[in-house]
């Protein structure tokens, strides 16, 4: 837009815009790619030289809800109020006043799975940021320096919401992002626990969402709602349940899933958390593992050992590690990284919503003690029947892989099972050895057999 150009027509060209390439032509060519996918699915049979069954017919509409997203985004500028947001952020008060969000971290997890990460991390490096910084941080900063990212174009944000309950390095990062895009940054700080909450806690971070109230308003142009902020916890509330259930069901063996399977399909609980088609899509997803536990149809086809996976996922190599554990009759079952969006679900109350909402937000997993993980996984060890556990010691993520070596300990010497620390990055592949990674998992693999 030039200095002469009215501002009223730069809108009415973001919502033509809007209006033709995501409402009528995005939804409608996504739609017809679902139903060819969906058929695709429907007509797979098991391969006899795959280690894995087919994949959940689900996939097609999650698939098309995440592409939908992004090509939302790529045209809401001038249409509705953007928002970057952490992933532990409490983002149902911006829902309720109707922001478009994005999720950095998300955004970034796809630039790892479609191997993009490592040159937009260089990007940034090149601009002067350490290689010491979080890759996520590194891939986002990298795609906002040169432009280039596998979603076709993110939205200039209006916001930024920043919440301290996943680490302090969102703190930088999103100071880097306010700078760059010269807007509002509001800050949500969570007191770290190391026990459960006391309630001057909560009071604290409640006080703060109620706070931000008058700064979205201003920057969405719209009042705020409490009923619509009910409804929003609400549709969080019963997405988050049913996410638990789906994860849950892989206490079933065979388990219908892999914990691969669980990294891929989080995508709408954390980008479209209290949006009513989230809590289809999982109610969708439920239904289908039920019909594959009732058939004795699981992820892999000859299930010998069950693991768990603690931290983030190597995003670059999920589908290397699901077929490559899976021919050693390995099923990664369970993973403590996709149930902080589930196990707090019990927390959330609609009738009150910002007490509940500043409870929940203080209990992240990554916002309490090591010694509170390690309780997590040695209750999923039983709950689970596990045989293993792999803890991915990630050397960006520091806060998730503090205490693992101790944790690592503890379960095998106290619980008796054996447990791997592999080393790598949940997003640059440039930690990640090959081959010393591949002869530490055969050595742990050679554990769990004499175990058995």
């Amino acid at each position: 837009m030039t200095e002469t150009t009215p501002l009223s027509h730069y809108v009415r060209s973001s919502r033509l815009d809007y209006q033709l390439r995501y409402e009528l032509l995005g939804k409608a060519l996504l739609r017809v790619q679902r139903w060819r996918d969906q058929r695709k699915l429907a007509g797979l049979r098991p391969r006899e030289d795959s280690v894995l069954n087919p994949p959940l017919r689900c996939v097609a509409y999650m698939k098309e809800m995440m592409s939908r997203h992004y090509l939302e985004g790529r045209y809401a500028n001038g249409v509705r109020k953007v928002a970057w947001v952490t992933s532990g952020a409490p983002a149902e008060l911006l829902k309720a006043l109707d922001f478009f969000l994005i999720y950095p971290e998300n955004h970034a997890a796809l630039c790892g799975v479609r191997r993009k990460a490592e040159s937009l991390c260089e990007e940034a490096e090149h601009d002067g940021y350490s290689r010491d910084i979080c890759s996520y941080g590194r891939t986002d900063i990298g795609a906002m320096l040169s432009g280039k990212t596998p979603a076709g174009r993110l939205p200039r944000p209006d916001l930024l919401l920043c919440c301290t309950n996943i680490c302090q390095t969102v703190l930088y990062w999103y100071r880097v992002l306010a700078a760059h895009f010269g807007c509002p940054l509001i800050l949500i700080d969570t007191p770290f626990l190391y026990h459960e909450a006391e309630a001057h806690q909560v009071a604290y971070v409640q006080r703060q969402l109620e706070e931000m109230v008058s700064v979205a308003e201003q920057v969405a142009g719209r009042s705020f709602s409490e009923r619509s902020f009910m409804q929003v916890v609400d549709h969080s509330r019963r997405a988050s349940e049913l996410w638990l259930e789906v994860l849950n069901r892989s206490r079933h063996r065979p388990a219908p899933m892999t914990a691969f399977d669980g990294f891929i399909h989080m995508g709408p609980i954390v980008d479209m958390r209290g949006d009513p088609e989230t809590t289809d899509y999982y109610e969708r997803m439920l239904d289908e593992l039920d019909e594959r536990i009732r058939n004795g149809v699981g992820a892999i086809k000859e299930e010998r050992y069950r693991v768990l996976w603690d931290n983030l996922p190597i995003w670059y190599k999920i589908g290397d590690f699901s077929k490559w554990l899976g021919g050693h009759g390995v099923n990664v079952v369970a993973s403590t990284y996709t149930y902080a969006w589930g196990e707090l679900s019990p927390m959330i109350d609609p009738s009150k919503p910002f007490e509940s909402m500043a409870r929940v937000y203080l209990h992240p997993i990554l916002n309490r003690s090591t010694g509170h993980k390690l309780s997590s996984m040695q209750r999923m060890v039983d709950e689970f029947h596990l045989d293993g556990v792999i803890l991915h010691s990630d050397r960006s993520c520091k806060p998730y892989s503090l205490g693992q070596i101790d944790q690592r300990d503890h379960l095998v010497q106290e619980m008796g099972i054996p447990a791997l620390l592999l080393e790598a990055d949940h997003n640059d592949p440039r930690a990640y050895a090959e081959e010393q990674s591949t002869q530490r998992l055969e050595a742990f693999i050679e554990m769990m057999e004499a175990r058995a």
